[in-house]
């Protein structure tokens, strides 16, 4: 009987810590962020001091004087950003071709942080807004896979048309194995690409829409909707 209550008291108190868990972690997680810029861009840093200084032409208190720098900082980002809008990517690219990326231990610095920064920039990648979820049903009947088809386009390979097919293995950034299926077992799955990821990123939790009967599919096909 005793280890019966003690086995409840425990289970009672796990759930209590379970739920308070999520929020735990999340504060920890927003403390270690401010730590973090507080180290980057607090007002000891180089960049603060530059910060507080140019605050310190409109205003005298050295906080106010911070805060108003950064914020004139933030607002020059604007016109930087227009001019790349209006041309200057690439005189920019070919600039830092030139140098950065030439230089042996910064270049290499340089283009990782770079690649983690396209992961970000959707103007970066338009590539995978362009694929069209599908089904693949291995063997014409089999497994069926959720994948992207990057191009409605088929191509032949000895004298049969396939298609490509990317079946995902991580989702954020999406990327996986490159397939080459034949046409026939490639279908339009009617969903979104973030209705794709939701699914692989619930590891199968979130179920797929409800899938149309195969008529209706071939119909799509026929009629030119299919992807």
């Amino acid at each position: 009987m005793f280890k019966l209550s003690l086995k409840t008291i425990f289970a009672t108190w796990l759930t209590g810590l379970l739920a308070l868990l999520p929020l735990t972690l999340t504060l920890v997680l927003l403390a270690w962020i401010v730590s973090l810029l507080d180290r980057l861009i607090g007002p000891s840093t180089l960049a603060g001091q530059i910060s507080a200084g140019l605050g310190q032409y409109f205003v005298s208190n050295p906080s106010l004087a911070y805060l108003f720098g950064g914020f004139v900082l933030l607002a020059c980002l604007y016109p930087l950003g227009l001019a790349v809008q209006l041309g200057l990517r690439g005189p920019l690219t070919r600039l830092i071709d030139v140098t950065l990326r030439r230089t042996p231990l910064i270049g290499q610095l340089y283009n990782l942080a770079d690649r983690f920064v396209a992961l970000l920039d959707k103007d970066k990648n338009p590539d995978i807004g362009a694929m069209s979820p599908v089904w693949c049903f291995f063997g014409g009947d089999g497994t069926a896979v959720l994948a992207l088809l990057p191009s409605p386009t088929p191509i032949e390979i000895e004298g049969r048309s396939y298609h490509a097919i990317l079946v995902p293995t991580a989702p954020i950034p999406i990327g996986g194995g490159l397939l080459y299926v034949p046409v026939e077992w490639v279908r339009p799955a009617h969903m979104g690409i973030d209705e794709l990821t939701s699914i692989y990123v619930s590891m199968g939790l979130t179920p797929p829409p409800k899938a149309r009967t195969r008529r209706d599919q071939s119909l799509d096909l026929d009629h030119g909707k299919g992807f």
